[in-house]
C-alpha cells in the first residue's frame, strides 16, 4: 500500500472516531413504571352511642316509632282524637317515611286523668323503640305520664296542655323532656280576665273547677288578674268529675251575684252547668264563660239553649293560614276538627321529625341512630319555627308558644241547634 493511501485510511478512522464521540448517547433503556395498587378503603368506624341518655338504633327496613298518648274514648275523646288526626295530617305529607324508613304511629288512650296518663305513660316508657311521643292531651295525663317518659329518657310535647305547673321548674310536675305547642295558661287566664273586665265591663266574677290540674290552675290564674284589674271575685267552686246536679254549687255562687261565672273545665259537667244556670234564681243575667277545654263541636248541643251567648276562650289560627290544614283533614277523615289543638298537634309532629334528621346518624347500610339527649336539647332550642300556629321558640322549660294564638268565641243558637259547627265561628274577640 502507498503512503498515500495508507494516510487517506488513517485520517478517515480518526474522523469517524471522532464523529461518533461527538454524536447524542442513545437513552438508557428504562422500565415501565409499575402501576400502583390501589389504597384499600379503611372500613367506615362502627356508631358508638355516646349520648348521655343513650340512642335508639333502627336497623335497615324498620320503622322509626313515634308514640301518642291521648285521651281518644269518653267525653273528652274528641279532643284527643283530634290531636291524634292533626299530626296525621304532617305525617300523610311526608308519606309516613322518615330517613328512608316508615314511620310507626301508634299510642295509648289516656282518658283525661292522672290515673290513665299514668298508665298509658307506663305502657310507652317501656317500649325501647319509641323515640317520641305527641301528647298528652290533659294536663291530668301529663302529671302522671311525665315522670316514667322522663325517666325512660324520652321527650314529649304536647298540643294541649295548659296547666302552667308542667312548664314551671320550681314546681314538681315539671319533669326534663316535656315540651308544648299549646299556650301556657298563664296567658289564657290573663286573656279571659281582661276580656270579662275590661272588653264586657263585667267587675264581678265567681269561678268553678273540677280538681283537674288544668281547670284549677286556670281559674286561679283568671281569679288572681281580675282581681288586679278591680274586679271582685265572689266565690272560687269546685265540682267533682261525674258531678250531674250543679243546683247546689250554683246557688251558693248566686248569693253573691256575679255578673260572669268563669268555669273552665271539661264535658259533660261543663254541658251541665251551662243548661242548669238559667234555672237558677239569681243567675238569669249571669254570662257563662269558659275555656279551650269545651271548645268543641259537641259542646253547644250537650249545653242547649241556655248556653246561646256564653263565651268561650281557645286556640285561634286564622282560616287563611290554616285552609290547607282544614282541606287535608277533610280529605283524609271525611270531617272537620272536633277540638280546636289540631293544628298544634301538626306542628308539634313537624317539630319531632325535623329534629330526629337534624340529630341522627345515618349508616351507609341505612341504619338510623338517635341520641336521645341530643334530640331532647335540639327541641329546647327550637328557635324562630314558623309553625302553623305561629312562630314557635321553646324555652328551656319546654314553651314553645307565646299564647298569641288565642281568642274567644261566643256560643250561637246555629251552634246549640247544630247547623254551624262552633269551630267555624270566627273570633268573637282576639288581644
Amino acid at each position: 500500500m502507498s503512503k498515500k493511501l495508507f494516510a487517506l485510511l488513517a485520517l478517515l478512522t480518526v474522523a469517524s472516531m471522532m464523529l461518533a464521540a461527538c454524536a447524542p448517547a442513545a437513552p438508557a433503556a428504562t422500565e415501565a413504571p409499575a402501576e400502583e395498587e390501589p389504597a384499600e378503603e379503611e372500613p367506615a368506624a362502627a356508631f358508638e352511642c355516646t349520648d348521655a341518655l343513650g340512642c335508639v338504633d333502627v336497623a335497615p327496613g324498620d320503622p322509626i316509632h313515634i308514640a301518642w298518648i291521648q285521651t281518644v274514648t269518653g267525653a273528652t275523646g274528641p279532643l284527643g282524637l283530634t290531636n291524634v288526626r292533626g299530626a296525621e295530617v304532617a305525617l300523610n305529607e311526608v308519606g309516613f317515611e322518615l330517613l328512608g324508613h316508615p314511620i310507626q304511629w301508634d299510642g295509648e288512650d289516656s282518658l283525661c286523668s292522672i290515673e290513665g296518663g299514668q298508665a298509658a305513660g307506663t305502657r310507652i316508657a317501656s317500649d325501647p323503640t319509641v323515640v317520641a311521643i305527641v301528647g298528652t292531651t290533659c294536663s291530668g295525663e301529663a302529671r302522671g305520664a311525665m315522670p316514667l317518659i322522663s325517666e325512660a329518657g324520652m321527650v314529649m310535647i304536647s298540643p294541649s296542655n295548659t296547666n302552667p305547673d308542667l312548664t314551671n321548674p320550681e314546681h314538681p310536675d315539671h319533669w326534663a323532656g316535656y315540651l308544648r305547642t299549646a299556650h301556657n295558661d298563664l296567658f289564657q287566664g290573663r286573656i279571659a280576665a281582661e276580656f270579662a273586665f275590661n272588653e264586657l265591663g263585667l267587675t264581678s266574677a265567681a269561678t268553678i273547677h273540677d280538681g283537674s290540674p288544668y281547670a284549677e290552675g286556670l281559674q286561679a290564674v283568671f281569679a288572681d288578674v281580675f282581681a288586679e284589674l278591680g274586679g271582685t271575685v265572689t266565690a272560687q267552686e269546685a265540682v267533682n268529675v261525674g258531678d250531674t246536679d250543679m243546683g247546689p254549687i250554683l246557688t251558693s255562687i248566686a248569693t253573691g251575684a256575679p255578673a260572669v261565672i268563669y268555669y273552665p273545665i271539661f264535658e259533660p259537667e261543663g254541658g251541665y252547668i251551662a243548661d242548669q244556670m238559667c234555672d237558677v234564681a239569681g243567675l238569669e243575667n249571669t254570662v257563662g264563660m269558659g275555656a279551650d277545654g269545651l271548645l268543641t263541636s259537641t259542646f253547644p248541643g250537650a249545653a242547649g239553649d241556655c248556653a246561646v251567648g256564653m263565651y268561650l276562650s281557645g286556640p285561634f289560627v286564622t282560616p287563611e293560614d290554616q285552609a290547607d290544614f282544614l282541606a287535608s283533614y277533610n280529605e283524609l277523615f271525611g270531617e272537620g276538627p272536633a277540638a280546636g289543638f289540631g293544628p298544634h298537634s301538626y306542628d308539634a309532629i313537624n317539630m319531632i321529625m325535623g329534629a330526629i334528621e337534624a340529630v341522627a346518624t345515618v349508616d351507609a347500610d341505612g341504619t338510623v341512630h338517635v341520641p336521645r339527649q341530643a334530640l331532647r336539647d335540639h327541641l329546647y332550642a327550637t328557635s324562630g319555627y314558623a309553625g302553623l300556629t305561629g312562630t314557635l321558640s321553646c324555652d328551656a322549660n319546654g314553651d314553645c308558644a307565646t299564647g298569641e294564638a288565642l281568642a274567644v268565641y261566643q256560643v250561637t243558637q246555629e251552634n246549640v241547634d247544630g247547623s254551624v259547627d262552633l269551630l267555624t265561628n270566627p273570633a268573637f274577640w282576639t288581644p
